[in-house]
C-alpha cells in the first residue's frame, strides 16, 4: 500500500467506529430507543463524523508530542 495515504486511511478507520459508539451512547442517554431513533442516530452521525476525522488531524500530533515528552528517558 502506497505510504501516502496511510494516515488518512487509518485515522478513518478509528475516527469511525469511534464516532458510531458515541452517537449510539448520546441517542440511547438522551432519548431512548424510542420511534424515531434510527432517524436521529443517523442525524448525530453525519455531523459527528466529520468534525472528529478534521479534528483528528489537529489532536493526534499535539497528543504524539505530549506522549514523547512524557515518555522520554
Amino acid at each position: 500500500m502506497n505510504k501516502k495515504y496511510f494516515k488518512y486511511i487509518n485515522t478513518f478507520f478509528v475516527v469511525l467506529p469511534m464516532t458510531l459508539i458515541m452517537a449510539f451512547v448520546a441517542l440511547i442517554r438522551n432519548y431512548g430507543l424510542k420511534e424515531g431513533a434510527i432517524e436521529k442516530f443517523f442525524n448525530a452521525w453525519i455531523f459527528m463524523f466529520p468534525v472528529a476525522y478534521i479534528a483528528a488531524f489537529i489532536i493526534i500530533p499535539i497528543a504524539r508530542s505530549i506522549t514523547e515528552r512524557v515518555t522520554k528517558d
